[in-house]
């Protein structure tokens, strides 16, 4: 649990604006020199511009080349034909016995199996920004926690749930953005014109799309899911800080009578974990 707790702390996603990746890690890191950081693949520190799938994509394979922590796998397609990556993250021992230890996973026992998805609402980039960091602090970091952590885990990340869409806000954000920011909500970056970039190529809320699986998009990530069953999913959407905060699993009021006991009380644990933080 402390390994999970751990982890989920570091993968919150936050307001992004400009500094180094190391503003954004543990004072402890210690990067590993050998490995790129974003800025030195994307030109630009996390949170200057909005990264774009493309660019998303290829720190992914940088990444990948350069640590032995890291393997790039593309689950699909988008329906604009972006590669839907998954990374797979864990200690170079695990990685080498990766399938084995899927197997052993499925039987109930092995590591711990994490799924992290970002920006499954293109216009919600925080997500996807965020994942940037989260991939480089596992595959870089040579502190105890992560060696504890990547020893006894195995971290599966979907940087970009929704590449048209991500796509779509990178270009509109970038094209209007100021070198100075700007606190105010409706400057003109953030008011884009319907339909807006929160939904796919067909204009579809991916997030209405788990169980209908309608989208290549969603049936590439629920096909992965089914394939790994990991012990948490956390899906990161995007939320001002005016409006207030939502914490799952909400009011009891809206919470669905089929959702196991065992669950709402979970999310309620991590989301007080949260709100302290």
């Amino acid at each position: 649990m402390r390994l999970l707790t751990g982890l989920l702390l570091l993968l919150m996603a936050s307001n992004l604006c400009a500094r180094s990746a190391g503003d954004y890690l543990p004072a402890d890191t210690d990067p590993d020199p050998a490995i790129p950081t974003p800025e030195s693949v994307l030109g630009w520190e996390v949170g200057d511009w909005h990264v774009s799938h493309d660019r998303l994509v290829s720190y992914m394979q940088v990444l990948a080349d350069a640590s032995d922590r890291v393997s790039l796998n593309t689950i699909g397609y988008s329906h604009e034909q972006r590669p839907l990556l998954q990374l797979v993250i864990s200690s170079p021992d695990n990685l080498g016995n990766i399938e084995a230890l899927r197997q052993q996973h499925l039987e109930g026992s092995g590591p711990l199996v994490v799924m992290l998805g970002y920006s499954i609402h293109g216009n919600e980039p925080s997500g996807s920004n965020a994942a940037l960091l989260t991939a480089y602090y596992l595959a870089a970091s040579r502190s105890a926690f992560v060696r504890e952590l990547l020893s006894g885990s195995v971290v599966l990340i979907d940087p970009s749930l929704n590449p048209d869409g991500l796509n779509r806000f990178a270009s509109w954000a970038n094209s209007h953005a100021s070198r100075h920011p700007v606190a105010d909500p409706d400057v003109r970056p953030r008011a884009e014109g319907w339909p807006s970039a929160r939904t796919n190529h067909y204009w579809f809320d991916l997030n209405r799309d788990w169980l209908p699986l309608v989208h290549p998009e969603s049936r590439a990530r629920v096909d992965a899911f089914h394939h790994w069953l990991p012990h948490v999913l956390t899906d990161h959407h995007e939320q001002t800080g005016y409006p207030g905060f939502f914490f799952q699993p909400g009011v009891p009021t809206r919470q669905n009578p089929l959702t196991p006991l065992e669950n709402l009380e979970l999310t309620r644990a991590l989301a007080r974990f949260h709100s302290k933080s």
